[in-house]
């Protein structure tokens, strides 16, 4: 059966284009495996940072196209339409990882009540996380407006929790203040929330664009919001941490070139700033050397230390607390067909979507 794709050339992400690929029909799937209808999935900046870091951390490869294009991996949910796996039906739901596609195939492996995992040969060799689908039929906290805010927010604030973790374990680093990059972005107000909810005295500072300014100041989880071009005036004789968004490096120069020593630790999450390169944490400034943060790994260490229901019940836990907040801070936006999915990733990814609004697309009419 045909599958229509949304593709990226490698090199050059304002290039795009869709195709037609070829399925196994419902019959030919070889056993255990699982043809999927996707339904709806979320776009947003962060999934820039998958195509940009996309031959560095393996992601091209987690859904194979032409020589020379890429699939951007998205968050999102789908149907299973044909099944042979004798413990999976038609009909199911199931959340986690999908091409921009309208269909893909799964080779069913680990099943449980829960999940199940893609055992793919080209789909190995990654984080555990990518491959991990969960099995949400029937739960209400994946239907409708919740089920787009789960696709739009909820890996987004899994690596909001990780970064507030890391922090945490290492006690802020004996900080006075955290500065968020990128503030109005969905990771940053994720952290910005759970590190103000932490009420430690720890200064929540977000930095953002002149025109972002109101809405970040509107979130309510920041405690000074400063545009870019401004920084330097933020006071250089405390101990501060950065958290760079967006892998934006004159940014990030002039802000160890302010502090100096006093910034004591630099962390890079993602790198929607296309003009950097993921390589230049490598350079040397003033402070703290920057690194970037994996967030695997983290998940790794906690499900080593907490198990993997102890780690789920504190994300949880973090998210019961975040998730009230979106009906107030973000307006979803659902667009459905091929053109509309190469509007909403070119809009994406030239910064033309507003922080206040949420990305749920289709590639089927």
């Amino acid at each position: 059966m045909p599958s229509t794709e949304f593709v990226v050339a490698r090199n050059d992400l304002q290039q795009c284009k869709v195709i037609e690929t070829q399925l196994p029909d419902a019959a030919a799937l070889p056993d255990d495996a699982l043809l999927v209808k996707v339904t709806r999935f979320a776009f947003t900046a962060n999934n820039i940072t998958y195509a940009v870091l996309g031959d560095r951390l393996k992601y091209w490869q987690l859904f194979p196209a032409p020589e020379g294009f890429g699939n951007v991996p998205v968050w999102g949910l789908g149907e299973v339409i044909a099944s042979k796996h004798p413990a999976i039906a038609a009909g199911e739901t199931l959340f986690g990882y999908f091409p921009m596609a309208t269909h893909l195939v799964i080779e069913a492996a680990d099943v449980s009540k829960r999940g199940l995992r893609d055992a793919a040969a080209h789909r190995q060799g990654v984080a555990p996380v990518y491959n991990a689908y969960t099995r949400v039929s029937g739960d209400p906290a994946f239907a409708g407006k919740q089920g787009d805010y789960q696709a739009l927010l909820r890996p987004l604030f899994m690596l909001s929790f990780l970064v507030d973790d890391f922090l945490a374990e290492n006690e802020f680093y004996d900080v006075k203040s955290v500065m968020l990059s990128s503030a109005s972005s969905k990771t940053a107000y994720g952290l910005a929330h759970l590190l103000h909810a932490r009420g430690n005295g720890i200064k929540v500072i977000g930095l953002t664009s002149a025109g972002n300014t109101s809405f970040v100041k509107s979130l309510g989880c920041y405690d000074e919001v400063v545009t870019y071009d401004n920084v330097t005036s933020l006071p250089a004789n405390s101990a501060v941490a950065y958290v760079d968004m967006a892998g934006n490096s004159p940014l990030r120069a002039t802000l160890h070139g302010h502090f100096g020593e006093q910034m004591k630790y630099s962390g890079i999450i993602g790198l929607t700033h296309r003009k950097s390169s993921p390589d230049e944490q490598a350079q040397v400034l003033p402070g703290a050397k920057p690194q970037f943060f994996f967030a695997p790994d983290q998940i790794r260490k906690r499900t080593k230390e907490w198990g993997p229901a102890g780690f789920g019940e504190r994300f949880g836990a973090a998210w019961a607390g975040f998730a009230p907040n979106l009906d107030q801070w973000m307006k979803v936006s659902e667009h459905r067909g091929p053109a509309a999915v190469q509007r909403a990733y070119l809009d994406t990814l030239n910064g033309r979507v507003p922080p206040d609004q949420g990305l749920i697309l289709s590639l089927s009419e």
